[in-house]
């Protein structure tokens, strides 16, 4: 079996809490709660693997850390 993965942004358009950036399916629109699987890509870059529990597409986002600045 193989599958097809869309890398998709998870820049949400505003900065409220947390749960406004969930992504939800690009195909039915269902919100998704928890990515079903995650990875480092580098030390500033984390992807995120999420599939719809309703119609089953699957999709690719990542996410980049901010950098935490010390101060001595």
């Amino acid at each position: 079996m193989s599958a097809v993965a869309e890398v998709m942004s998870t820049v949400a358009p505003n900065r409220y809490p947390r749960c406004s950036e969930l992504p939800t399916c690009p195909v039915c629109a269902d919100s998704m709660v928890a990515a079903e699987a995650s990875a480092y890509v580098s030390d500033h870059m984390i992807s995120y693997l999420w599939t719809c529990d309703n119609c089953g597409y699957g999709f690719v986002t990542k996410h980049a850390l901010k950098q935490r600045i010390v101060c001595n």
